[in-house]
């Protein structure tokens, strides 16, 4: 090539250059694909991609400092998920535990399927030195580093051994995150050494380059056998899920669900497709569902799913849907959702789908008897969060459905609350009314403790000036507080609802109901016995939220969780409010099973007796074939 048309840089600086100039387009909106580069850096990293970013600027690649490889990936995540999966942002760290660090990250983005680019070191590609501080050694696999632990949790993995491989492996890493059927974790490993090698670029390499979102619309054939299925049901019920969300598909459902009148259920990923208040909206579907809900499902001759993989909180571990002839429809952007429980498919984007959906039901619409019946178990089970949420004692110990009422009481239609894990989850799903389409943002197809101070971050990062709330418990805190920091160096003002209930709650609960008897989810000191069922840890997380840089409001009340919920929704800084809440149990109990096998022999009569039980459950098991 003649020198006019290369450019000579290596290959960290090749590859951030490229990053700069891909773009998503959708809808004729058009977004930078990889907005920016989260990184901590080591022997592995910092003298390519940190050179490079260096070099680079602000303006062509803004680059974010964490703290945690993990967390770095659950901030991109929460990013990418904001900005339904249209941007995304990239992840460089060294190699050895830097690398490894990044496994459950990218295993929560693959299996929500957001999409977030990561940049691991790896081993020198020349062997000048072997081993390498940091690198592994396998005895008879000699090309084998730690980064390939993120093969099985990457939607696609490429290791860049020779710099002019990195043009086919760049191309391929944008293809897949903007795919919205394929798109996950993806992983260009890069050997120290290749990130520092000059070579002569082709110029085209870098130029702009946008990669069309696009919106499939369902095979005619597919579609028409949808529509008869429907038109023949009697009690239909739409599954909303993420996919819902991440089609910006939520008008296409309200209109078809008021023209039919089908009512929707919503699991975690899929809540806020319908407002709260729609009269078709009868909340969360599942082990986690609301009363109203999970009595329909029960009941459904055909269940149409849209944009969800129907996890076992979803179907209750196969024993939620009970009709005998009960049938499947399922709209999805992936043959492999769609085909599931044997369903009819529907393949394409979920907006097309709905919209197509809609133009050929014509008129159809369900019968007035099954709607007032829903309609009726709608307003049943708003007096039951009703009678959970209230306080009426201001002066009293909060409990934790009572903090939720005194968020939601607080909180625009515009705030975000992101939760994970623990109890919350489960309380959120039957109990919080989403106001929006973004309002509700609960990572439950990994649900990973630890993720909801990051994602906030990354969710503020994405939409600046909206109120972000990230809900977590004392053990959830105690798993990775570290991004605190990162949110008070870069002056974002996420509000920290930081619960304190000394230990494992959720599963001190789940615990007891499969004869566990709470072994271990306490947060004490030992007994005489050597059990941990002493007196509580003398831990104080607010303080040590304070330390880390976050304005800290204690409340030991209603009155006082109110106050400081306003205060710190007004604030311009990171904000905690701690609250030390009643661990009485008020939120509305399961309403549908969830299959954690139970010991099949013990001499403990609580395994005994909960072994008993299990099985009478699992006895109502179905395969939908």
């Amino acid at each position: 090539m003649s020198e006019s048309t290369t450019r000579r840089l290596t290959v960290a600086q090749a590859l951030v250059r490229f990053l700069s100039v891909q773009y998503t387009e959708r809808d004729g909106v058009r977004r930078r694909l990889i907005a920016g580069t989260w990184g901590i850096f080591g022997h592995g990293n910092v003298a390519g991609i940190g050179q490079a970013l260096l070099e680079a600027g602000e303006a062509a690649m803004p680059y974010h400092q964490g703290r945690n490889e993990q967390a770095m990936v659950h901030a991109a995540v929460g990013y990418a998920r904001q900005l339904d999966r249209l941007s995304a942002q990239a992840v460089t760290t060294s190699i050895g535990p830097g690398a490894t660090n990044l496994v459950t990250g990218a295993a929560l983005a693959t299996i929500n399927r957001l999409p977030v680019l990561l940049l691991p070191g790896d081993y020198f590609a020349t062997r000048p030195a072997d081993p390498l501080l940091q690198q592994l050694e396998h005895p008879v696999e000699a090309d084998v580093s730690v980064n390939d632990t993120l093969r099985p949790v990457s939607r696609y993995f490429d290791r860049v051994t020779r710099p002019e491989a990195l043009i086919p492996a760049a191309l391929n890493a944008m293809r897949v995150l903007a795919d919205p059927a394929e798109t996950g974790a993806v992983t260009l490993a890069l050997p120290q050494d290749v990130q520092a090698q000059a070579y002569d670029w082709p110029e085209e390499f870098f130029a702009d380059r946008v990669w069309r979102v696009r919106r499939p619309v369902p095979d005619p054939a597919e579609l028409a056998e949808a529509v008869r299925v429907i038109r023949s049901a009697a009690r239909p019920l739409i599954v909303a899920g993420g996919g819902v969300h991440h089609s910006e598909a939520e008008e296409a459902l309200r209109a078809l669900v008021d023209t039919t009148g089908i009512p929707v259920a919503s699991t975690q990923a899929g809540k806020g497709s319908l407002r709260h208040d729609h009269p078709a909206d009868l909340g969360g579907i599942g082990h986690t569902g609301t009363a109203v809900c999970d009595d329909i499902a029960r009941t459904a001759d055909l269940v149409i799913g849209v944009g969800t993989r129907y996890s076992d909180f979803t179907t209750a571990s196969g024993t939620l849907f009970q009709h005998p002839d009960v049938r499947f429809v399922n709209l999805n952007i992936t043959a492999f959702d769609s085909h599931k429980l044997a369903a009819r498919t529907v393949v394409g984007d979920a907006r097309a789908a709905l919209e197509a959906l809609g133009a050929a039901l014509g008129g159809h619409r369900v019968d007035g008897a099954y709607e007032a019946e829903y309609r009726a178990g709608k307003d049943a089970w708003g007096r039951v969060v009703d009678a959970a949420c209230r306080a009426d004692d201001d002066s009293a110990v909060p409990t934790q459905t009572q903090l939720l009422g005194a968020l939601d009481a607080v909180v625009g239609d515009e705030d975000v609350v992101i939760n994970a894990a623990g109890s919350l989850p489960g309380d959120l799903h039957k109990l919080w009314r989403a106001r929006s389409r973004r309002q509700y943002h609960l990572e439950y197809g990994y649900s990973c403790m630890g993720y909801e101070i990051p994602a906030a971050i990354g969710v503020q990062q994405a939409a600046p000036g909206v109120p972000v709330w990230a809900l977590v418990g004392d053990g959830t805190y105690l798993m990775m507080p570290t991004e605190i920091v990162t949110a008070v160096q870069e002056g974002l003002p996420v509000n920290l609802v930081l619960v304190q209930n000394h230990g494992y709650a959720s599963i001190g609960g789940l615990s007891e109901s499969v004869g566990g008897e709470r072994f271990g989810t306490a947060y004490r000191h030992r007994a005489a016995d050597g059990t941990f069922r002493g007196a509580p840890l003398p831990v104080d997380l607010a303080a040590n939220a304070a330390s880390l840089g976050m304005d800290v409001l204690r409340a030991k009340t209603v009155r006082e969780l109110r106050e400081a919920l306003a205060t710190a929704r007004a604030s311009d800084r990171p904000t905690c409010v701690y609250v030390e809440t009643d661990p009485a149990a008020t939120a509305p109990g399961a309403e549908a099973w969830w299959d954690v096998p139970v010991a099949e022999v013990s001499t403990r009569e609580a395994a005994t007796e909960a072994r008993e039980r299990y099985e009478r459950d699992a006895a109502a098991r179905r395969r939908h074939l």
